[in-house]
């Protein structure tokens, strides 16, 4: 036996690949030997989910069959998922979990009881199969990963670690209870939905046309997406930048492209109801905060696949599987929970600051928005003010992100196309016309200072500015 085949063999003779592999499968069995207490409590809500629609006598047919199936599915997909190594039974729960959220919405369901089971049993079912257990995909990546960087290259802090993802899941869950009460008034299991400023004005805009076309109720599509932007903040360990870009991928689509359009869909109520939901705004404003806190993740995930396919890695299987990658470091600036609230809360808005300028280009989306209804202005002059006043502001908070603050310059559009719309709107009043162009471009004025970037991003730093 040569010198190499001596090298390649273990102390007790056996192939040190071969050993590696065995270690990692006895270290995934430990692992997964105090967490089978999950799947045997979803098997429990699989139970639960069989016997509620004869404990709380469900009206719906459909709902009726609904839990029967989902419970009989948890039951079977929670058995099998005892084994660690069948990656795929712990995410056919999950898929139950999601329909469980899904189903109460799709049947309309008449009963407040088949909802509340529904919405409860289904984020469980979603928390005690994947996200306890720390991803049955991790068993995988255990196996075939080699160790990495928590810190991208190049960067001064890990976006991904918990500090950084508290506030995106608080303010998730402050958005699912708003929702759910908006939920519970569209199917009918109260009938005064409470609005503190607008008086009737939540119940108009839960009534109207607009939320009438959708085959589903719209609060509850919210209220679905914020559960599940809620659960997947949960998701993945401090360095999921690059071992879970698939997650990071969704949930950056979730929070950024889709918040924005509901963002703007909420502020246009005046426009296409005629009326203010104090709810909505809040629910609003909640998710204009998530997208800058949720950017700098999506960014670094980005470079991290971008390094990875010119290296000559395959893009779809680094998405998937994730990956490590040279260059970055150990976290070593990252607070503990348990550390002074001094350290611990600024850690939480790393990558994040309020430039003046950017708070006053905010105030002008305000001005815009609440100036027809204050002054009189009616038609399409008061639409383009209320219009482009909210996506003066969601544009404004994004570039609060030190990542995201070159999109300040977007701005620039909005001033101008007010400034155009107005001109070419015939009947316009001269004090309309005339703070159209002023606030314009002061506004403009306004979104050139960069303001400071505290943190560094790697190769990314070159597209701020």
């Amino acid at each position: 036996m040569n010198q190499h085949d001596h090298s390649s063999m273990s102390p007790q003779g056996e192939p040190s690949s071969k050993k590696q592999v065995a270690d990692q499968r006895k270290m995934i069995i430990e692992h997964y030997n105090g967490l089978y207490w999950t799947h045997a409590t979803n098997i429990l809500l699989g139970f639960f989910l069989i016997a509620a629609p004869f404990t709380f006598g469900y009206q719906s047919i459909a709902m009726t069959y609904s839990d029967l199936l989902s419970g009989v599915l948890l039951v079977v997909f929670s058995l099998l998922s005892a084994n660690p190594f069948r990656l795929w039974a712990p995410w056919a729960s999950t898929m139950v979990g999601l329909w469980l959220l899904f189903a109460p919405l799709l049947f309309w369901s008449p009963d407040a009881s088949a909802y509340i089971t529904d919405s409860i049993a289904g984020i469980f079912a979603i928390g005690l199969s994947v996200l306890i257990p720390e991803m049955p995909g991790m068993m995988q990546m255990m196996m075939t990963m080699p160790s990495g960087p928590d810190t991208p290259p190049g960067w001064s802090y890990n976006p991904s670690t918990w500090l950084q993802r508290t506030p995106i899941i608080i303010l998730g869950w402050i958005g699912f209870f708003c929702s759910r009460y908006l939920t519970a008034y569209q199917l009918g299991y109260i009938h005064h939905a409470w609005d503190p400023f607008f008086s009737m004005g939540t119940e108009k805009v839960l009534t109207s046309a607009v939320s009438k076309s959708f085959p589903i109720s719209d609060a509850g599509l919210g209220n679905l997406s914020y559960t599940i932007e809620a659960l997947m903040g949960y998701m993945g360990m401090s360095n999921r930048w690059r071992t879970m870009p698939w997650m990071v991928s969704f949930f950056g689509i979730l929070v950024i492209p889709l918040g924005v359009i509901s963002i703007v869909l909420i502020t246009l109520q005046p426009v296409s109801v005629g009326h203010w939901c104090t709810i909505c705004l809040i629910t609003a404003i909640a998710m204009v905060i998530m997208i800058p806190l949720t950017l700098d993740e999506v960014v670094a995930m980005i470079q991290f696949l971008s390094r990875r396919v010119k290296e000559g890695k395959p893009f779809w299987r680094t998405f998937w599987m994730g990956d490590t990658v040279k260059g970055g470091s150990k976290d070593v600036r990252t607070p503990l929970f348990t550390d002074s609230i001094f350290k611990t809360l600024p850690a939480m808005g790393w990558g994040m600051n309020l430039p003046w300028n950017l708070l006053l280009c905010t105030a002008i989306g305000l001005w815009w928005m609440f100036y027809p209804g204050n002054f009189n202005i009616t038609g399409k002059a008061a639409n383009y003010f209320t219009t482009l006043g909210a996506l003066v502001i969601t544009f404004s908070v994004i570039a609060i992100a030190e990542v995201g603050r070159t999109l300040r310059f977007v701005n620039f559009i909005f001033a101008l196309w007010l400034i155009a719309a107005i001109l070419l709107i015939k009947g316009v009043p001269a004090l309309a016309l005339w703070n159209a162009i002023v606030s314009g471009l002061i506004l403009i004025a306004f979104s050139l200072p960069k303001g400071r970037v505290e943190e560094k991003y790697g190769t990314f730093n070159r597209y701020i500015f």
